[in-house]
């Protein structure tokens, strides 16, 4: 982790002559060596993936969101093999353009079901697994189990009818991807400081009349500006709508007084964030700033705790249980003392709460991401705050990638 230190200062997004900033040659090297690494320690002749994110962290290779879901593209690592690539067929054509990283052979057309759009009876698995069943052959791995992250069950079926043991390997992704290297944190880093700026855009715009689908057409508007490649989800939550937090947006006009609390969601580079903050608009009750400073101290707690060696049990029993805040059992509460790994995916590892850490915790290691949320509802049954911070965990403990300002309760536009 040589450099990490100044990685956190976030130097500006374009790549210059004068500065090293992100190298991303070395970003794919790092990210396809994990993947090899992971690979060869495990029982997989193969990996078969179809993970957004994972065939992203393997080839290093994107198309528009509006794909993402349909479960069409995937890509094929083989022990001692390079990564293949099936894409829709222009894509795939523009990969071997632009994608020199990738040997253009394996950058091939493919087209499965589109989510069962197109029938099973068209026989688009059955001709995609004979030519990976090949590929398997001519590798020399075919007699070995393939691990497969997420899959269309018709595609699993014909996997299956073809011989082929096909067993789990997203927990493999995800132990690949739970270290990052210095580039990727610096693409975190980056993608925070575009959040901090769209902040301030809303601190200033927060007042009565507004509209919460207005913030997050503002926040959506900034964010593209700034180079966003893709935002995911913006919450805005006020009034009435903080407690219980229903984690979405409406058309609710902002009042005087309201509580309001914002998640923004979006990744640079396809590096994500999940960045909460809490305001008042124009003045603040007393609750309001009693609930925001336990929530901070809960924060506080946390971060004092990151550090490498530490088990994420420590850091989930430090936040209250949720008999504490109003709820009947972790479940019921979960999400809201909380802690997820940040990377490619929103939700990476370490995932941290009394729901599962406790049962199977994880040690912090240099290198790890993560985003540490906590949230107080108000005893007027009203209010709530909500509080997130983004961290690295370096060789001496925990580095903040989020940097506006939420020690206390900020009011926006106060009268």
């Amino acid at each position: 982790m040589e450099g990490f230190g100044p990685v956190m200062n976030t130097p500006g997004h374009m790549g210059v002559d004068f500065e090293m900033r992100v190298d991303f040659d070395r970003l794919r090297n790092y990210r396809l060596a994990r993947a090899r690494e992971v690979l060869e320690n495990s029982d997989f002749g193969a990996l078969l993936l179809f993970d957004f994110y994972n065939i992203r962290y393997v080839t290093s290779t994107w198309v528009g969101g509006a794909l993402g879901d349909k479960m069409t593209r995937y890509c094929l690592l083989t022990r001692g093999g390079e990564p293949i690539i099936w894409d829709f067929g222009s894509a795939a054509r523009h990969h071997q353009l632009f994608a020199p990283w990738l040997e253009p052979d394996n950058c091939r057309a493919g087209m499965l079901g589109l989510r069962g759009a197109i029938a099973p009876r068209a026989g688009l698995f059955e001709l995609a697994v004979k030519e990976i069943v090949g590929l398997l052959a001519d590798a020399g791995v075919l007699d070995q189990p393939i691990g497969l992250d997420i899959v269309e069950l018709p595609f699993l079926f014909e996997l299956q009818k073809a011989g082929v043991d096909v067993r789990d390997a997203q927990q493999t992704m995800l132990d690949a991807r739970v270290i990052k290297n210095q580039d990727e944190v610096m693409l975190l880093s980056q993608a925070a400081a575009m959040v901090d700026g769209v902040y301030q855009d809303i601190f200033e715009a927060l007042k009565p009349g507004v509209r919460e689908n207005e913030i997050v057409a503002l926040a959506n508007k900034r964010l593209y500006e700034m180079g966003s490649d893709q935002v995911e989800a913006i919450n805005a939550v006020s009034g009435e709508r903080c407690n219980p937090h229903p984690h979405n947006f409406t058309d609710r006009i902002i009042r005087p007084g309201d509580q309001a609390f914002f998640d923004i969601i979006h990744s640079y580079n396809g590096y994500r964030t999940c960045y909460y903050r809490t305001l008042s608009v124009g003045s603040s009750t007393a609750v309001q700033r009693d609930v925001y400073t336990k929530a901070r101290e809960w924060m506080d707690t946390a971060i004092d705790l990151v550090k490498p060696g530490v088990s994420t049990d420590v850091i989930a029993t430090a936040w209250p249980a949720a008999t504490e805040f109003g709820f009947p059992n972790e479940m019921a509460a979960f999400g809201l003392q909380f802690g997820h790994g940040l990377g490619l995916g929103l939700h990476e590892r370490p995932v941290i709460s009394r729901l599962n850490s406790i049962a199977d915790p994880i040690e912090l290691k240099v290198g790890m991401v993560f985003a540490l949320e906590t949230y107080c509802p108000a005893t007027d049954g009203i209010s709530a705050a909500r509080i997130e911070e983004e961290i690295v965990v370096t060789e001496t403990g925990p580095a903040i990638l989020s940097k506006f300002p939420a020690q206390e309760l900020m009011i926006a536009n106060k009268y």
